[in-house]
Parts: structure tokens; C-alpha cells; sequence
């Protein structure tokens, strides 16, 4: 049985004490990534007991998943709306690949550049990609579900006559480019010799559509000219 009062006394409350273990959780997965954070290492952060995690979150994998919750949904939320915007203004005609892409890659620039509060995500975003386990299974329905419906729906009527699994690959390669970015901004600055600026979020944003863009064009033409 755990002893409640026990949890709380150090972080002033339940409320407190969730959050401390969300920051800290955030703070460490991003610095050190998933498998090399033990939850020992986040409770000595927020400075609380180990049974606080057990109390919240039950396992590391559901904290895991609440911290990535916690960062995605916001984002997720912006991707919608500037879609509803881009398809209320082409109401009568298909959107525009390059708008699709800046609606779906725009919130996460964004986000990297909002200030400290979200210093860590980028980080964290990117390790989501490249640091993969069984809890992705879990989070991409929970939090990418209607998103990626809504994109992919948005990306075929932005590349007529495209297959769905060439959309698929493009969707896949959108964001690959995104979290290497966000991932690995450092090794931009060593191959450009400091001449390019990974603070620049309107013209890596605008790279990243331009580069993108071609790359999924040129997958169509591609299945077209090999199936005609």
C-alpha cells in the first residue's frame, strides 16, 4: 500500500509532484534518450520517491508516453488548424504540396523556437525518431491518428495520381528530414564551417519544404514512368 501523503510532502501536492516528474522525465529523455534514463535517475531530478512514479504513471513506458503527450498534442493542434486554414483557402482547388508540407513541418519549428519552456522538445521530438521502441506502437494512434489521416488525405489531393504507398514514403521522408534537423542541428554548423544558422526557422523551414517537395515529386514521376 502506498503511503499518498508520503509522495507529496517534498513537491507541495499530487499536481506538483506529476509535473516535477514530467519535467524532469522530459529533461533527461532529451539529454540522455529513453533507454539510458532509469526512472532512479528522474525521481532524484524531481526530487520525490520512486513509488511516486508508480503512483502516477505505473511503469516508465507510461511515462514515456505522458511526457511525449504532454509536448505532441499542442503541436498536433497547430498542424490542424493551419490545414483548415490552407483548405479554406483553396476551397475550390487541391492544396499545394508546399502547403501541405509548411502545414505539417511548420508547428515543430515553431515550437523550437518558442523560448526555454520548450528548450528540450526538439531534442526530444528527434529521439522519438531515431530512438524507437515498443512504445511507439502506442503513441502514434493515440496522438498521431487524426493527424495523419487528415495529412495523408491532404498530401494525395497535392500529388495527383500518386500511389498511397509512394505518400506513405513521403510522409515517412518528411519526417525523417525533420527530426535529423532537430536531432543533429550541431552537425549542420561543422559541415557548413559555421556559415549556416540551424536558429534560422524560417529558412530551414523553407529548405525543408523545397527539399521535401522535390523528393515526393520525384517518387511519383518515378512509379508513373516505371508503370507507363
Amino acid at each position: 500500500m502506498i503511503d499518498s501523503d508520503s509522495l507529496f510532502t517534498s513537491t507541495g501536492g499530487t499536481g506538483v509532484t506529476k509535473d516535477r516528474l514530467l519535467d524532469a522525465a522530459e529533461r533527461l529523455f532529451a539529454e540522455h534518450g529513453f533507454q539510458a534514463t532509469s526512472l532512479r535517475h528522474i525521481t532524484a531530478d524531481a526530487g520525490v520517491n520512486l513509488a511516486a512514479v508508480n503512483y502516477h504513471f505505473q511503469s516508465k513506458e507510461s511515462l514515456i508516453l505522458a511526457v511525449l503527450i504532454r509536448k505532441l498534442e499542442p503541436i498536433n493542434r497547430r498542424r490542424l488548424e493551419l490545414l483548415d486554414e490552407l483548405e479554406a483557402r483553396q476551397r475550390d482547388s487541391a492544396p499545394s504540396l508546399e502547403g501541405v508540407l509548411r502545414a505539417f513541418l511548420q508547428p515543430v519549428l515553431e515550437a523550437k523556437a518558442a523560448g526555454m519552456e520548450l528548450a528540450t522538445f526538439p531534442r526530444l521530438l528527434g529521439r522519438i525518431y531515431t530512438e524507437p521502441g515498443a512504445w511507439i506502437e502506442k503513441l502514434i494512434p493515440k496522438v498521431f491518428g487524426e493527424v495523419m489521416g487528415r495529412f495523408k488525405t491532404a498530401f494525395a489531393a497535392a500529388l495527383p495520381g500518386a500511389e498511397p504507398v509512394e505518400v506513405a514514403w513521403g510522409i515517412h521522408f518528411a519526417i525523417g528530414s525533420m527530426a535529423h534537423f532537430l536531432a543533429a542541428g550541431k552537425l549542420l554548423e561543422l559541415i557548413s564551417q559555421g556559415a549556416a544558422d540551424e536558429s534560422d526557422s524560417a529558412g530551414t523551414l523553407e529548405r525543408l519544404v523545397v527539399f521535401t517537395a522535390s523528393g515526393m515529386r520525384a517518387m511519383v514521376l518515378r512509379t508513373k514512368e516505371a508503370a507507363g
